[in-house]
C-alpha cells in the first residue's frame, strides 16, 4: 500500500504529510520510497547494468528530444546516471556482472541486483519483501551483511518483511511479529525472543 501496489479498504496511508492515495504509483519514488520483491521483478533480457540504470530514472528528466539528440545536457545525464548505476553495482559486488543479462544468473545474484536498482534512485526508506526468501545459508549472511552496510555507509532506514527468524533478529533494530495478520508482539529483538507470545505462535506452548 505504500507504494501504491495495492489500495488500502479504510485508513490513510502518509508520506512526508501527502496521503499516498494521492501520489501516482510511478512517482512513489520521487518522495524517496523504493522496494525490493519477493520474487525478483527484473528485467530479463536486459543486462545487470540496464536494469540498475532503470532504478535512476527519477534523476535522469531528459525529454524525447533530448533522448533522440545527444545534446550536451542530455550526454552528460547519461554519463552521471551510468557512473551512480556503476556505484551501486559495485557497492553490491557485481561490477564482474554488469554486463551480463540477468536472466544468466543464479537467484540470490538476481536479488543483489534488484537490491542495486532499488538504492539507484537514493532512497530514504527501502521496503524489503523476503530479502531472505529462496537463497542459500551462505548468501543469507552475506545478504544480512550487505544490508547492514546499507544502513551504516548510506544511511537508508528499511522496512522488511521476513520469515528467517535468525535474519531478522540479527538485523533489525525493531521487530513486529503477526501471528496470522494480528500483531501479537513488538519491541527490540532480545524483547521479543523472551516474549511468551511469539514463543507460542512459533515454537508451540511447552
Amino acid at each position: 500500500m505504500v507504494t501504491r501496489v495495492y489500495r488500502p479498504s479504510h485508513g490513510t496511508v502518509v508520506v512526508d504529510g501527502q496521503p499516498v492515495q494521492t501520489i501516482r504509483a510511478h512517482n512513489v519514488i520521487r518522495h524517496g520510497l523504493a522496494r525490493t520483491f519477493q520474487n525478483v521483478a527484473l528485467f530479463r533480457s536486459m543486462t545487470v547494468l540496464e536494469n540498475v540504470l532503470v532504478g535512476d530514472h527519477v534523476a535522469t528528466r531528459s525529454g524525447w528530444l533530448q533522448a533522440s539528440v545527444p545534446l550536451p545536457g542530455a550526454v552528460a545525464a547519461e554519463s552521471a546516471s551510468r557512473k551512480r548505476a556503476l556505484e551501486m553495482i559495485d557497492f553490491v559486488g557485481l561490477r564482474m556482472h554488469a554486463d551480463r543479462p540477468v536472466a544468466a544468473l543464479p537467484f540470490g545474484v538476481q536479488k543483489r541486483v534488484e537490491l542495486a536498482r532499488a538504492l539507484v534512485s537514493r532512497p530514504r526508506l527501502l521496503l524489503l519483501d523476503e530479502p531472505a526468501g529462496g537463497i542459500s545459508h551462505e548468501e543469507v549472511d552475506a545478504m544480512a551483511s550487505l544490508l547492514r552496510r546499507v544502513h551504516i555507509e548510506l544511511g537508508v532506514t528499511m522496512l522488511l518483511v521476513e520469515h528467517h527468524m535468525a535474519f531478522v533478529m540479527g538485523i533489525s533494530d525493531r521487530v513486529v511479529v503477526l501471528d496470522f495478520g494480528k500483531k501479537i508482539a513488538e519491541g527490540t529483538p532480545a524483547q521479543v525472543q523472551k516474549n511468551p507470545a511469539v514463543i507460542e505462535a512459533y515454537l508451540g506452548a511447552a
